[in-house]
């Protein structure tokens, strides 16, 4: 945590002054004490929101380049503690909000609107802590964000990463287990009116719940195998509301994302990464998991998700940088990501020296449908895919494992297809009437590509489980870190495997909480190549 009761105090002044819409500002703005109860809420949700830095620091000048979604054909920003910082500031500055919102619901007559409104902040806390304890392992959580209540917390202990997701899980258990779809009077209806991830749905917030609980207990699997299985059974089993990502008798598409044009904002920030950092490319390997073959004309290409996720080059041609350049890899150049591109008599313009396929200009260039992704009903379906390929917490069945696996492929392509039809640039240019498809890329053919008859061994299957998530999780960057480190050595990866683990502490927690850092990482070692626990 920064310094808490200077720095924080200042950030929460300016943060939770929001009212419904991220943009608006309350009429007193004093302290966050003096906000409503939906007002922190609003400070919550919008914190959700991908940061600047995060996007430019880490995600594209590390995260893709480590996953290797993505390649980076320069590396030009050395310094990724400023993306670290940014969302260190994320979770710290939130968490007293967080805090707060538990202080005043514990003082409230107990009631199922009560407790609904309780479900929906343990649901946001660990949402947001799994996030920042899987970037970095052991953090300060349980004595975090208190400094307003209790000053002996201003420097909180870490807590390690098992103890982090144990707590956690409980407390989404009890978010499922409380949740009632038909409490929605007072105090929940003014709460929930400032709601502006699932608009006061309870029903959407206990499937997120349940999703979360389904990521989280897979990820721990290696090291906390009984207690991965049961409540991954328990899910499964049990059928507790999940996000619905598609089961073939009609596509949900149902997710957890922050939607710039449903919350009143433009989303600047992402257009803005691309376009001062400039190095991120198509890359080979992913190249290799949506082509058959190199041809430049895009004959090989058999999942649309290339033309979703990608662009040609300055001359038109699919070219992929390759993962591993050599001394013989052309230089590259070019201007891909800036604004000429946004009138359609230019749209076309990459600079000369554009020789690789750059990222589709829609994709980072549209400003109000393409969401933050928190979690998709596509990664619902190929987590249950792997427990029953696996038998984890179920019956091992190759069959289920299947129609799972094939649910989130469809999912996974539907829904990147509707958001891309959805998608337009600063001067009216709509993403249909510009980037042209091939009609023969559909659902169908790509599952003669993908499907597991075309494999044998039980390796093959699983790793290809792994694969499509991978894919799926093309703008969710943290979340591919995740599973790369998760599914060590089963995705599809050129060169070496992968050597960095986590991100280290920021600095000024280590300057600020020196003894509590030091308490935690003398022993462990606060390195890139650390592991985090949930690793094998």
């Amino acid at each position: 945590m920064k310094k808490v009761f200077g720095f924080l105090l200042l950030m929460l002044v300016i943060n939770v002054s929001c009212k419904k819409n991220f943009n608006d500002i309350n009429s007193n703005p004093s302290l966050f004490t003096n906000a409503s109860d939906g007002s922190l809420l609003n400070n919550v949700i919008s914190s959700l929101q991908m940061g600047w830095n995060e996007q430019f620091y880490i995600n594209n000048e590390i995260l893709y380049k480590q996953t290797q979604s993505a390649a980076l054909f320069k590396e030009a920003w050395g310094n990724s503690t400023i993306g670290t910082e940014e969302i260190w500031k994320n979770y710290y500055t939130t968490l007293p909000s967080i805090r707060e919102l538990q202080l005043r619901l514990s003082k409230y007559t107990a009631s199922p609107s009560v407790n609904n409104m309780n479900a929906i902040v343990k649901i946001l806390l660990a949402y947001k802590t799994f996030k920042v304890t899987d970037l970095f392992g052991d953090i300060p959580y349980s004595d975090a964000g208190y400094g307003f209540q209790d000053a002996s917390k201003l420097r909180p202990k870490f807590d390690s990463q098992q103890s982090i997701y144990l707590s956690l899980l409980d407390d989404l258990k009890w978010a499922n287990d409380n949740i009632d779809p038909t409490a929605l009077g007072e105090p929940y209806a003014s709460f929930s009116s400032f709601d502006k991830l699932f608009f006061g749905d309870i029903t959407m917030w206990q499937k997120f719940a349940n999703s979360l609980r389904l990521r989280y207990a897979m990820r721990m699997y290696a090291k906390e195998p009984t207690i991965s299985a049961q409540i991954i059974g328990d899910i499964i089993t049990n059928n507790r509301p999940v996000l619905i990502g598609s089961d073939f008798s009609g596509v949900e598409l149902e997710k957890a994302a922050i939607y710039p044009y449903l919350c009143s904002f433009k989303n600047e920030s992402k257009i803005w990464s691309f376009r001062e950092h400039k190095n991120l490319r198509l890359g080979s390997n992913l190249w290799h998991q949506l082509s058959s073959n190199d041809s430049t004309d895009g004959s090989g290409i058999f999942d649309a998700r290339a033309y979703l996720f990608f662009d040609t080059n300055n001359n038109g041609k699919w070219i992929a940088y390759p993962q591993i350049p050599t001394g013989s890899t052309p230089a590259e150049s070019g201007v891909p990501y800036e604004s000429q591109r946004d009138y359609d008599a230019s749209y076309n313009v990459k600079g000369s020296g554009c020789l690789f396929s750059p990222f589709n200009y829609f994709l980072i260039g549209d400003e109000d449908y393409v969401p933050d992704i928190m979690m998709t009903g596509a990664e619902v379906n190929f987590l249950k895919a792997e427990a029953y390929m696996r038998g984890i917490g179920v019956a091992q069945s190759e069959s289920n494992a299947s129609n799972e696996y094939l649910s989130g492929v469809q999912a996974s392509l539907t829904f990147w297809q509707n958001t891309m039809s959805m998608t337009s640039l600063l001067h009216g240019s709509k993403f249909d009437t510009i980037v042209h498809v091939p009609s023969y890329l559909t659902l169908s053919y790509l599952e003669t590509k993908v499907g597991f008859w075309n494999f044998s061994t039980f390796d093959e299957k699983l790793n290809l489980i792994y694969t499509q998530q991978l894919i799926d999780f093309f703008r969710q960057p943290a979340e591919a870190f995740a599973l790369v480190r998760r599914a060590y050595g089963r995705l599809p990866r050129e060169g070496d495997q992968l050597q960095y683990f986590r991100f280290q502490i920021p600095p000024s927690e280590v300057s600020y909480n020196a003894t509590n850092y030091s308490s935690c990482y003398s022993s462990q070692g606060d390195y890139t190549t650390t592991k985090v626990w949930w690793m094998q």
